[in-house]
């Protein structure tokens, strides 16, 4: 895990084993910023949506029980979002290093369209 200080609070940048970790043991909320239609087309198992042109920090859940992290398709979209949220009070934000190009990059399955029947369908790379 990488970190960088921002407005008086640590920013954490998660590598896609760290988040696939916390996932698995339900440790995290994984929020994806990336649009609909990237969503609807791959996305990662779990994964809720909150896109960019919408993204409210203050309804983003509580942390009293799981950290939050976000991620988008490279990874500057979700730190974009991750410094909004600090800036709108969050003290605890994270992002997927990479986004979801890094998440592919390193075989982790996720959630894509059959392009067949249009179906979603699991990948397991």
């Amino acid at each position: 895990m990488k970190t960088e200080m921002h407005g008086g609070v640590t920013l954490e940048s998660w590598s896609p084993d760290e988040v696939q970790t916390a996932l698995a043991a339900n440790k995290i909320v994984l929020i994806d910023v990336r649009t609909p239609q990237e969503y609807m087309f791959e996305h990662i198992e779990g994964a809720l949506l909150m896109p960019m042109a919408f993204f409210d920090a203050t309804k983003l859940p509580g942390q009293s029980e799981k950290r939050i992290v976000l991620h988008c398709g490279s990874g500057l979209r979700s730190e974009r979002m991750a410094k909004a949220a600090i800036a709108a009070g969050l003290h605890q934000i994270a992002h997927l290093d990479g986004g979801f190009g890094a998440w592919k990059a390193a075989k982790k399955p996720y959630i894509g369209t059959n392009m067949g029947n249009g179906a979603p369908e699991r990948v397991a790379p």
